[in-house]
């Protein structure tokens, strides 16, 4: 159950500070920063890949994440699986700063958020 509050706290509930950061509103932007990147969180050795044709993948605690994403109304909305367990669909507001950090606000910026440096 420690792993999967972890991994929660990954996709949801980071308390990263709000300065410098600018919403992301439309798809192509977005592209724009993450194609050909690898989105870190370091601290919990978070590894993503953000795919043009709409895939997630990547690792985190030695699991494998898989997933699917698309653009609607302004937001990123995903859904997941980390290992065998399943992360619901959400659609989330995205924010940039200084081109190499994105953070994630889950339930379209009204939850928690997540922040990952671009690499």
């Amino acid at each position: 159950m420690k792993k999967l509050a972890i991994i929660a706290a990954i996709f949801g509930a980071d308390a990263a500070a709000a300065e410098s950061y600018v919403p992301v509103y439309d798809q192509a932007t977005f592209l724009s920063l993450v194609s050909g990147k690898e989105l870190r969180n370091r601290l919990y050795g978070v590894r993503l890949n953000v795919s043009e044709n709409g895939q997630i993948q990547g690792a985190a605690i030695g699991r494998q994440i898989v997933g699917s994403w698309s653009w609607q109304d302004g937001y990123f909305c995903r859904e997941m699986q980390w290992g065998s367990r399943p992360i619901p669909y959400n659609c989330q507001l995205v924010e940039v700063k200084d081109n190499d950090m994105v953070r994630f606000t889950v339930d379209q910026g009204a939850g928690d958020s997540a922040a990952f440096r671009l690499q």
